[in-house]
């Protein structure tokens, strides 16, 4: 049984990664996520690849933020050499950690050596650097999740990762579960798609979860709720975002 975690919500920041990787996303909103986790001192940002080297630039000076190269997204159907291609150009861009989606419909045609040494060649060209490795949850079944998560461990996957947010359903604190009863501590879990308030993120936590991925709006609604219940003052810049 998963021990029950308590988060401090004071540094609710280090357990969140916003992004901004939708396809309507707007340069606006690109600048929204540089000044929510430099506020709000977050440990990760995930922009769209042709405006990473951007939010790097724009984040030289908090480095308790790293930024994350999406690979593969939104379907991870890339072949492995454009996956590679892609993990060493955000590396050299500057990203200090790697996501990546997993071949999905690869691993619903059950070609799981293939998924495995697609991840594999992935976190192998990223070498030092963390590979989140995504499953797409919202595509599969429970079976198939449990056996995505045992091939992503198997390949080196630091983070098992539930979504790229783009899916049609939210993650569930069911998916958590799931994955961590598959993986025990093998890696650790990342929460993406569909995390829209305070109350999840705490039960995603206590079930097991590490991380989160949240959309830059549900993020100032979050760090919103997080304010109030530690009865803070919320910074008003973010009051009209």
């Amino acid at each position: 049984m998963t021990e029950q975690k308590q988060m401090d919500l004071n540094n609710l920041g280090n357990f969140v990664d916003v992004s901004a990787v939708r396809t309507d996303v707007s340069m606006k909103e690109i600048d929204q996520l540089i000044k929510v986790v430099k506020e709000f001192k977050c440990i990760c940002a995930s922009p769209m690849p042709f405006v990473t080297k951007y939010v790097i630039d724009a984040l030289a000076d908090c480095p308790e933020t790293v930024v994350t190269g999406v690979v593969s997204f939104p379907a991870g159907a890339d072949t492995t050499a454009m996956k590679i291609f892609t993990a060493k150009e955000m590396i050299q861009q500057g990203c200090q950690e790697l996501d990546m989606v997993m071949n999905v419909s690869a691993l619903k045609s059950q070609n799981y050596e293939y998924v495995r040494d697609d991840i594999k060649a992935v976190v192998e060209a990223a070498g030092n650097i963390p590979v989140k490795v995504i499953l797409e949850a919202c595509y599969l079944t429970d079976s198939e999740i449990c056996k995505a998560s045992e091939i992503i461990v198997e390949a080196g996957g630091s983070y098992v990762k539930t979504g790229t947010g783009w899916g049609p359903k939210p993650t569930t604190v069911d998916t958590i579960r799931l994955i961590r009863n598959a993986i025990g501590n093998a890696a650790k879990i990342k929460a993406a798609g569909g995390i829209r308030n305070l109350d999840t993120i705490l039960e995603m936590y206590q079930t097991g979860c590490d991380r989160f991925g949240i959309g830059v709006r549900s993020a100032i609604s979050i760090f919103k709720e997080a304010y109030e219940r530690s009865q803070k003052p919320f910074p008003q810049i973010f009051e009209s975002l």
